[in-house]
């Protein structure tokens, strides 16, 4: 019996499944690739990476071509890839040590790095990618892994470039229209309007991610494994669309939730940033707001570990920021500082 396989679907990925396969072809005993439709190079590229390549007829459910995918494997593990993802770094979590021949009671759970457009910094966010033979997916889109085994962390980290303005342009209005059309048999789902949110959020509607945003935070229970990122993308969707003000109510809501979160901190010192801009009277009142937020950035420092945290924002991020408002209030010597810190921090 196989020990691990890589297991993969993908369409029309020519360019970037060279990629991911080789990034996992060292530390897997299989690689199986399940074609959903591709009139582009992909099949003949996974089959070049040493993939075995199989069709699958599209249906507009992830969920049934990831379970196709996963019935081809006889692995007693299988990571789970997409083409726009690659292992960064160490796979040593891969290694017999933690995934043994004979399986496993647990879920495997990696980091996603997902790379963003311009100084945006890599969101992270915890998946669980390595599964345990006889686990299937559920979830015509943003596909779950259905059982009660507990999920467990593994020193894992996956590239992941599928958030890119190009990428997302590339597949269209694809995502959207299934989170429609699940929504439709579940409006009550906060999770499918958080993931809705987040899909108008990264093609810049800030109306309508506030909108559904709104609606995810009203139906996610207080200890949804996302909640971090949900409130955090909701105080920006707001900011951004406009709803200065229900951002702040926000954070003042969610601020005893989060005292050790640096993604939290950051987004409040932005949103009193802009409501000194906006109300320039008031200016001396809200810039000590901001300037203890991105202090207390860099007390916290970086905490991969939360869900959706964004790389930079317990560390250079902050520093930039600080040395930005210091130079704009002319104490030269204290910008200069927190400048140093930024450039050191970033390297």
């Amino acid at each position: 019996m196989t020990r691990l396989a890589l297991v993969m679907i993908a369409r029309d990925e020519a360019d970037a499944i060279a990629r991911a396969l080789e990034s996992a072809r060292p530390h897997v005993d299989r690689v199986i690739v399940l074609d959903t439709g591709s009139i582009d190079e992909t099949r003949e590229i996974a089959r070049a990476a040493g993939a075995e390549v199989s069709d699958f007829t599209w249906c507009d459910d992830f969920a049934a071509a990831r379970n196709a995918a996963l019935a081809l494997s006889d692995a007693a593990w299988n990571l789970v890839l997409d083409a726009d993802e690659w292992i960064e770094g160490s796979a040593e979590a891969l290694g017999a040590g933690t995934l043994p021949e004979g399986g496993g009671g647990f879920l495997g759970e990696v980091c996603v790095a997902s790379l963003m457009d311009q100084d945006a910094g890599t969101g992270q966010a915890w998946l669980p990618r390595v599964l345990p033979r006889g686990v299937r997916y559920a979830g015509r889109i943003h596909e779950q892994p259905v059982g009660d085994l507990p999920r467990k962390r593994l020193p894992l980290t996956l590239g992941h470039d599928g958030y890119t303005t190009a990428n997302l342009a590339r597949k269209g209005a694809r995502n959207e229209t299934l989170l429609m059309r699940e929504l439709e048999d579940a409006p009550e789902d906060a999770y499918l309007w958080f993931q809705l949110a987040k899909e108008h959020q990264a093609r810049g509607r800030a109306p309508q991610a506030a909108l559904c945003f709104r609606e995810a935070l009203r139906l996610a229970p207080a200890n949804a494994a996302y909640r971090h990122a949900l409130v955090v993308r909701a105080m920006i969707a707001l900011k951004a669309a406009g709803e200065l003000h229900d951002a702040v109510v926000l954070a003042d809501g969610e601020v005893a939730n989060w005292p050790d979160s640096p993604d939290f901190y950051f987004t409040v010192g932005d949103l009193y940033l802009e409501a000194a801009a906006q109300d320039p009277e008031r200016a001396g009142d809200f810039l000590p707001i901001a300037e203890a937020a991105w202090k207390r950035c860099l007390e916290i420092g970086e905490r991969p570990d939360l869900d959706g945290a964004v790389a930079g924002r317990g560390g250079h991020m902050a520093a930039h920021n600080l040395s930005v408002v210091y130079e704009t209030l002319g104490l030269a010597e204290l910008a200069a500082q927190y400048r140093t810190l930024a450039e050191t921090l970033r390297r």
